[in-house]
């Protein structure tokens, strides 16, 4: 039991030990690769068009926003 309450006190500090310095470099978190930027590729997926999901997603969003716009317009300042 010994062993394993210090191997969790050890874990727990490293990560301490790593928020820490995350906190003092004040950085974002990046891959050690540089990511998909660093291969030339602009989005996830190289699909032509967005999927089902991604497209009723932008419909969606494109019903609010004209709803906005007409809220907006018939606003009484």
């Amino acid at each position: 039991m010994s062993t394993f309450i210090l191997a969790f006190g050890f874990f727990l500090v490293v990560v301490l030990a790593m928020a820490i310095g995350y906190i003092v470099q004040q950085k974002s978190i990046s891959g050690s690769c540089g990511g998909l930027g660093a291969l030339g590729i602009d989005k996830a997926c190289d699909c032509p068009e967005p999927c089902d999901r991604k497209k009723a997603r932008l419909e969606r969003e494109a019903i609010r926003q004209k709803k906005l716009q007409e809220w907006k317009q018939n606003q009484i300042i």
